[in-house]
């Protein structure tokens, strides 16, 4: 899954959206030095954001959109967006669009941190436009399946019977039904990418920009290869950090991204077997010590506490995924690996709880649900439960250390609304457009970015040497790349490697 992804890892993992209330209204829309745009094409009324100082350079803003775009004058829902203006407002360009990822993710929190994440360049030239996407965190309505993810995610992810699969099939359903119940058909309806995507030309048309650049993380480049697909001639400029391959085979996807993932936990325990201070060095066999621990986690699971699930295989693979999103998570990956092999569950415990954002008081947020619903109404693969069988079996095979954990394997094949109408992603128009990836993402590979560049007609790509998910705040020059980009709309070679 590609959730958790924007520029600074460390940052980036917390995706933690703080809000503070409105104060000092600016006014709808108001913007220093936006674009004249008495030209600009006649068609219905731009509509309006209500922004209200909420920090220092901050803004918060409402925008009220169609529920379904096919029927603008139909029911309505709210994008709540916040924005960080330009540092220099003298030299102010114009908005810079800015999404995480996820998909499921909010993202205000890109604005309200963005010094953290971006360079200067960026900070001084752009205001940092950032909304939480239709369904998802303070936007209105959002999708809310259940409380408790606990009983979905620690199910046995590799089934060995009948039963195994039955109690996999049981909850897909259990989850898919309280998700329809709780959150609407109609909202679920509509909160596909293509949805995600034409909400942006709204964004776009109430700042009052006749173009606007972009720049989204992971799913983010997803998003943002939709909107230029759909609406070319508005933009300015537009940067896809680690992107997933565009009109791909469902199936052919899951296996290289489930291949990448085991590449990279590959990476990992090659790394700790060479070093003996590894925790988990195990006199140079971790990958056999790995193994053992896993069977044991199945055959009798640790118990941490007993309001929690014990810490089987499930529980262990969440946790290993959620190290392998940057290197520099390794070492604590290898404690936890050896206090489980000394019988001390608690680190793999800790590691599936943040993967899985549980809150400080036991809740967890929306976002997985969130994830699972659009990856549902997007999801063009077979929803009949025997070819979802084979096609596991298939990504197992090529992937058998980390391919094999599927979580509600079945949930798309009971979902309550059928899958959106498929969009070839294409670009064409939209003039260049930079994708950047890592040579070692285990999330989105690099062979993913580079299906982007080519698919795009004015595709470039600049490949990053780096060990983790997304490219951007990894080094100068691949840095260098996106702002000279985005700023002056210097083009990099296409092609151009950063080491």
């Amino acid at each position: 899954m590609r959730r958790r992804s924007a520029a600074v890892a460390v940052v980036l993992l917390l995706a933690a959206c703080t809000s503070t209330d409105p104060a000092v209204s600016r006014g709808p829309s108001e913007s220093i030095g936006s674009p004249d745009t008495s030209d600009a094409p006649t068609g219905p009324p731009a509509p309006t954001i209500e922004w209200a100082e909420c920090g220092e350079s901050l803004d918060c803003g409402t925008l009220r959109v169609p529920l379904d775009h096919d029927e603008p004058d139909g029911a309505t829902i709210d994008l709540a967006l916040t924005r960080r203006l330009a540092s220099d407002p003298e030299a102010r360009i114009g908005s810079l669009l800015v999404n995480p990822g996820g998909p499921g993710v909010a993202a205000q929190w890109l604005a309200e941190q963005a010094d953290q994440i971006y360079g200067d360049a960026l900070l001084d030239h752009f205001d940092m436009v950032a909304w939480d996407p239709r369904g998802v965190g303070q936007s209105t309505p959002a999708i809310d399946c259940v409380d408790d993810l606990d009983a979905y995610f620690a199910l046995d992810p590799t089934p060995d019977d009948q039963a195994d699969r039955d109690a996999l099939a049981e909850a897909s359903q259990e989850f898919a039904d309280a998700c329809a119940e709780r959150s609407g058909t109609d909202l679920l309806s509509h909160v596909s990418t293509i949805d995600a995507a034409t909400d942006m030309d709204l964004i776009r048309r109430a700042l009052g920009e006749d173009t606007i650049s972009y720049f989204g993380f992971s799913y983010g480049s997803e998003l943002g290869a939709t909107w230029l697909t759909l609406f070319p001639d508005t933009v300015r400029a537009a940067v896809l950090d680690s992107s997933a391959a565009p009109n791909a085979d469902e199936l052919q996807q899951a296996i290289e991204d489930s291949v990448a993932l085991d590449d990279a936990f590959g990476r990992f325990i090659s790394q700790c077997g060479d070093d003996e201070t590894c925790a988990f060095h195990n006199d140079g066999a971790p990958a056999a010590a790995f193994t053992s621990l896993m069977e044991s986690l199945e055959r009798e699971p640790l118990v941490v506490t007993p309001d929690r699930p014990p810490v089987n295989e499930a529980v262990a693979a969440y946790a290993v995924i959620n190290a392998m999103y940057d290197s520099s998570s390794w070492p604590s990956l290898a404690g936890q690996l050896a206090d489980a092999q000394a019988g001390d569950g608690s680190g793999l415990l800790d590691a599936f709880d943040s993967f899985l954002l549980r809150l400080p008081d036991g809740s967890y947020s929306d976002e997985f649900d969130a994830f699972i619903a659009i990856s549902c109404i997007d999801d063009q693969g077979s929803r009949d439960k025997g070819e979802i069988d084979a096609a596991i079996l298939e990504v197992t095979q090529a992937a058998p250390l980390l391919g094999g954990i599927q979580t509600l394997p079945y949930r798309c094949a009971d979902w309550a609304v059928p899958a959106a109408a498929p969009l070839e992603i294409t670009g064409a128009g939209a003039g260049p457009v930079l994708v950047i990836g890592s040579t070692g993402d285990p999330i989105t590979p690099i062979t993913s970015s580079r299906k982007m560049a080519d698919a795009l007609e004015g595709g470039v790509l600049v490949t990053v040497e780096a060990e983790q998910h997304i490219a951007y705040g990894v080094n100068e020059c691949g840095d260098a790349s996106v702002e000279d980009y985005l700023v002056d709309l210097v083009v990099p070679d296409d092609g151009t490697l950063c080491d």
